[in-house]
């Protein structure tokens, strides 16, 4: 039996709590992966990086969340959901904390794999928490963590420079240590929040491995892939390019633009779910919108620059919130989390090859610019499979 919801100032107190961890849950999936771009150029001079190097680095991350995916389940069954959330939260925080120690490149990479993997643990511990804790409400629960992740992306991108680096004197191994903060003050309060119906662990269907076979689990993953290897390589290279052509002063804004620029996205999205949430048109369209922002980054116009980083966030986070919410729409109830993890595993597993390919192109040329079109070949791959979807009727 599920537990219900009591009404009383009692089991709203606990809502809100709950409600609160999700949120921060979903901010704490970005915050320490997106404090690495602010930061890059100085980590690129001091360790003398390849720019390959600097693609493997800011593609390391999404490599895991996919590779992880299937263990973090099995965690999350042997552990429940929130036990396994507080042990990914605090290996995310120990090991995003630990990236600066020396400071050191074999470190930096060996801790932000730690921190990947902590990652890959939440992830899919979220969704399970919102079952559990919000059986009746899972939609608006999910938007909830959702516009955490993105509020977290955003913060992480925009107040690195500006705020947190002068707070501890320039330093960006410090800087990885303060956003690591509120990583582990998340996973304290998970701890009196109690779990759900435990039973959902051991109900479980007994297959769980992904059909490779299904043209829908290449689709959803390809179009997941593209997305976030566009967003990714976007992130990873707008810092570099724009100190290799001489316009660092207009990192810290495009970085903002690119993860604020998702905000109206998801607002969009929340507004008219029934008329875009499974549109063709809008999909295929967003992709058209970010080959034009990317063209946009090599304009001479400062504001045509800032402008073009927006519009490529927009179109990634719309498109990563329709592809997200395929899967349930599309699968029987019992196979919606086999297509959801052969969905991460290609997705993130294409959102590492896409920027450190980008890197390769640079590295290559030795035209800054090159570096994207990596992520211009991203889009085409979601457009393609976009245009081959079959979308599901919208009710």
């Amino acid at each position: 039996m599920h537990q219900r919801s009591e009404p009383g100032p009692e089991a709203s107190s606990r809502s809100l709590l709950r409600l609160a961890v999700l949120w921060l849950s979903g901010a704490d999936l970005r915050l320490t992966v997106l404090a690495v771009p602010p930061v890059l150029p100085l980590i690129h001079r001091q360790f003398a990086l390849s720019e390959g190097a600097v693609g493997a680095l800011s593609g390391l991350p999404p490599l895991l969340f996919g590779l992880a995916a299937i263990p973090g389940s099995l965690l999350i069954a042997r552990l429940g959901a929130r036990g396994a959330a507080i042990v990914g939260l605090f290996c995310v925080a120990a090991a995003s904390a630990a990236r600066g120690v020396g400071p050191s490149a074999p470190m930096l990479f060996a801790m932000t794999f730690l921190m990947a993997a902590g990652i890959a643990v939440v992830q899919p511990a979220l969704p399970s928490l919102v079952g559990e804790w919000f059986a009746r409400r899972p939609g608006f629960a999910t938007a909830v963590y959702a516009n955490g992740l993105l509020i977290g992306e955003a913060a992480a991108a925009a107040l690195t420079i500006p705020l947190i680096l002068p707070l501890v004197g320039g330093s960006w191994p410090a800087s990885f240590a303060v956003w690591s903060i509120p990583v582990a003050a998340t996973a304290l309060l998970l701890l009196p929040c109690g779990s759900g119906a435990r039973r959902s662990i051991r109900a479980e269907p007994a297959r769980w491995w992904p059909d490779w076979r299904h043209r829908e689990t290449w689709q959803l993953g390809l179009m997941l892939g593209g997305t976030g290897g566009l967003y990714f390589a976007s992130n990873a290279f707008i810092p570099d390019y724009l100190h290799a052509v001489g316009r660092p002063h207009l990192v810290t804004i495009c970085l903002a633009a690119l993860n604020l620029g998702q905000l109206p996205a998801s607002l969009a999205l929340l507004l008219w779910a029934r008329r875009l949430g499974n549109s063709k048109t809008a999909v295929v369209l967003m992709q058209i919108l970010a080959l034009s922002g990317l063209g946009a980054l090599v304009a001479a116009q400062p504001w045509a620059v800032a402008a073009g980083a927006g519009l490529i966030g927009f179109c990634c986070a719309f498109t990563l919130i329709v592809t997200l919410a395929l899967p349930p729409q599309i699968a029987p109830p019992g196979d919606v989390h086999r297509l959801s993890a052969g969905m991460f595993a290609i997705g993130y597993s294409l959102s590492f090859v896409v920027p450190l390919l980008g890197g390769k192109i640079w590295d290559m040329t030795g035209v800054p610019a090159a570096a994207f079109l990596a992520a211009g070949g991203s889009a085409v791959i979601v457009l393609a499979c976009a245009l081959a979807f079959r979308f599901p009727e919208a009710h």
